[in-house]
């Protein structure tokens, strides 16, 4: 058969309507949701790893009390034996507290210059240590300043440990 001008309007309706039945007949396919982005969580170590905070005399001893604390809290990322030369990175994180002793700010003071990673290790570990005990009767400001020691498998010791 031969279409004429006439059937030119039939003969795209017909290949509307065939691409129409091939496209029914075709597989949907829906993209799989894309998962946002989370931070991961910081696993908290169990309750009797980590002791109770005592009530420390003076910034010093709270100070010490932070920085075992911390070790206890991250047994897996820290070492307390003699520091390795050279050191992989060395941050330094001023930790604000409330009056609890519960973590109110952290902030970085000094960034290493290579294995920047050891920030969010370093800010990660101050957490899992906190509460550090009540501060209130301290004088303010209720910061402490501490140094990360990280050697090259990526473990910590806190600067105020290493005496």
């Amino acid at each position: 058969m031969r279409f004429t001008e006439h059937h030119r309007p039939l003969r795209a309706l017909s290949c509307v309507a065939v691409a129409a039945a091939l496209a029914a007949c075709a597989p949907t396919r829906t993209p799989a949701p894309v998962p946002e982005p989370t931070a991961p969580p910081v696993a908290r170590p169990a309750p009797s790893a980590v002791p109770a905070p005592s009530t420390a005399r003076n910034w010093d001893q709270m100070r010490r009390q932070m920085a075992e604390r911390m070790v206890a809290a991250n047994p897996d990322m820290t070492y307390m034996g003699k520091v390795p030369e050279p050191l992989l990175a060395i941050p330094v994180l001023e930790i604000e507290l409330n009056a609890d002793g519960s973590v109110r700010n952290i902030v970085v003071m000094r960034e290493p210059r290579q294995a920047k990673d050891t920030i969010q290790l370093a800010m990660n570990a101050v957490r899992r240590g906190a509460p550090y005990g009540n501060v209130s009767h301290l004088p303010k400001p209720w910061k402490v300043s501490e140094v990360f020691l990280f050697d090259d498998n990526r473990r910590f010791k806190p600067r105020t440990l290493d005496n």
